[in-house]
């Protein structure tokens, strides 16, 4: 097996046979987890607006890996990434800089932000329940009642395990407390229709086939499938199906996000700035909100009308970087119950 430290020299040694090219003195260097197609209008807005043109390496894995091994050397000016694990990551994992900007810090808000300015959010997605429009008759429903037998063989998910279920079962701890959130989870474990398996778009696909009646998904899905034309038949399943805000009328739903950091070693700091400004601005917040049919974090911005749709969401007002914290023991609590079993 190759060590950690063989590891990382060999990402140093082929990031410098396959990056140096990007580090350019009008050019901002991004090294982005999110899917280029659905960030390039946002970035063509920016250059359109500054002149300043930007590159993106694209990664499904290992970002923080990478940088780690090039060290210094890293060309990566700025980090695009979704999840609030991730966000934190990047910064304990010492890739990051602090970043002292008004602008940023009137357009999000500060529970969207990291306490030490290392990352910020740019939109939200809800953590929500799918049901099927035919089978489940009320429009109210709690985090609580998911572990309630009357939905016994009635609910899909995902992996336990995934991030955004981490991130869910996260929150109902800091909420709630370790001992109760072990309760709830083998009670939403003897509630599955099905071992949890595929993503949240197989978990609308089940209640479009009558599996479940419940599912747990991120809003910004519904809207994926909605307008998928390469697939048309993700629309019937969007359409089957209605989104309830789980605790819209009291602590409110769990919600993750999309954001951004600078990098530790930002070649051209500057223009990555203008570019962090830029995309916590209201014209690339609602850009980048409508392409992927999230919320954004900036009062006075308007998600598109497809989220609108789902009707009015009351998001926790717990900092996401308390949450964050309880994200091990949410892994632990997972693996105790055996959830994935």
């Amino acid at each position: 097996m190759t060590t950690r430290s063989g590891l990382l020299a060999t990402l140093a040694a082929l990031s410098a046979l396959a990056t140096p090219a990007m580090a350019q003195s009008n050019t901002v260097n991004i090294y982005s987890y999110r899917q280029p197609e659905l960030i390039a209008p946002v970035l063509d807005a920016f250059t359109a607006e500054t002149g300043i043109e930007t590159q993106v390496l694209n990664l499904s894995d290992g970002l923080l890996e990478r940088m780690q091994a090039e060290g210094a050397n890293s060309p990566a000016d700025v980090i695009l990434t979704v999840d609030i694990g991730r966000l934190v990551g990047v910064k304990d994992g010492g890739v990051t800089q602090p970043v002292d900007s008004e602008i940023i810090d009137e357009n999000i808000p500060a529970q969207y932000r990291d306490s030490e300015d290392h990352w910020f959010a740019l939109t939200m997605r809800g953590r929500v329940v799918y049901a099927s429009k035919e089978r489940v008759a009320q429009d109210e429903i709690t985090y609580a009642e998911l572990a309630d037998p009357k939905w016994a063989g009635r609910i899909c998910t995902r992996s336990g395990q995934h991030s955004y279920n981490i991130g869910l079962f996260a929150s109902i701890i800091a909420h709630e407390g370790e001992e109760a959130a072990e309760a709830w989870l083998r009670g939403l474990k003897a509630n599955l229709a099905r071992p949890p398996a595929g993503n949240d778009r197989a978990q609308a696909q089940g209640i479009y086939s009558g599996e479940c009646d419940l599912a747990i998904g991120n809003t910004y899905y519904v809207g994926l499938m909605l307008t998928n034309e390469e697939n048309p038949e993700q629309k019937d399943w969007a359409a089957a199906m209605k989104v309830l805000f789980p605790n819209a009328n009291d602590r409110g739903t769990h919600v993750n996000i999309s954001g951004m950091a600078m990098a530790k070693n930002a070649p051209n700091r500057e223009n990555a700035l203008k570019l962090m400004e830029f995309l916590s601005s209201g014209e690339a917040q609602e850009i980048y909100a409508k392409e992927v049919f999230e919320y954004p974090l900036k009062d006075g911005t308007e998600p598109s009308d497809i989220v609108k749709s789902f009707g009015e969401i009351n998001p926790d007002t717990l900092p996401l970087e308390e949450i964050a914290t309880y994200r091990s023991t949410a892994s632990q609590l997972v693996d105790a119950v055996d959830f994935d079993g």
